[in-house]
């Protein structure tokens, strides 16, 4: 099995405008409802591939339960903490058309205090040897920057693969666990070293000083340039995007 966790999903709402104008009243051409999130959107591409998974995560309101309600008609399992308080962020992205780029408005979601931590801790007690956990994106208010550490160190006696998707303190303390693989984005390797990232050589540079710290595997992901892999046996793979 493998568990993805999305500590702040979202409704991501996508609009259609075909000429957008700030201060004028704007008529969509489409509209569409999408559960987001990224350990939500790798159970969908899991499920798409044939791979059991479950989400878990934290969702509150009206908003969170569209939210589990859209992940289920995939056929994906779910196993939220429900939150008493406020409501699931809805992120808002504009595009002229499926061609052009995304304007996107991203909300902060609600509070998850130590009490609601502490139910998705024992939620966690389940993941058995064999299976792969997936954390991934930032966190909701209220939650430390030690938290996928956390979860880390609860599950290094069980015989898993962890993967982290995130960036700067929460995937940085996270490399003494030595995760199997970890997908920062070239923007946020160079949040992480404090720098600006030119080239594939660069990349490459720092990618293996992530290496040092405890990844066994980088993939660095370049939007539409590819992604480049640099594996425990010290190969690296470069791969470009397919239109």
């Amino acid at each position: 099995m493998v568990y993805t966790v999305t500590f702040n999903p979202a409704l991501d709402y996508i609009i259609k405008i075909e000429n957008f104008e700030i201060g004028k009243i704007n008529r969509s051409n489409q509209e569409i409802i999408l559960p987001g999130g990224k350990g939500i959107n790798v159970s969908i591409v899991l499920n798409s591939l044939g791979i059991e998974t479950t989400t878990l995560g934290f969702i509150a309101g009206f908003t969170g339960n569209k939210i589990k309600e859209e992940i289920e008609k995939y056929n994906i399992k779910t196993d939220f903490v429900k939150l008493k308080n406020s409501n699931s962020r809805i992120n808002v992205k504009i595009a002229k058309n499926s061609n052009t780029e995304e304007t996107a408005i991203n909300c902060t979601g609600p509070i998850i205090d130590k009490d609601n931590v502490e139910i998705l801790f024992q939620k966690l007690e389940k993941i058995k040897n064999g299976d792969i956990i997936v954390l991934s994106g930032s966190v909701s208010k209220g939650i430390e920057n030690n938290i996928y550490e956390e979860i880390c160190e609860k599950l290094k006696e069980k015989e898993i693969k962890i993967i982290v998707d995130t960036t700067k303190d929460l995937l940085l303390n996270t490399l003494k666990y030595k995760p199997f693989l970890i997908k920062p984005n070239k923007e946020e390797l160079e949040e992480t070293f404090n720098t600006k990232i030119e080239t594939k050589e660069e990349i490459i540079i720092y990618a293996k000083k992530l290496q040092e710290k405890g990844a066994q595997n980088v993939l660095i992901s370049l939007g539409g340039d590819g992604a480049i892999l640099l594996t425990e046996k010290n190969e690296v793979y470069y791969s470009n995007t397919p239109k």
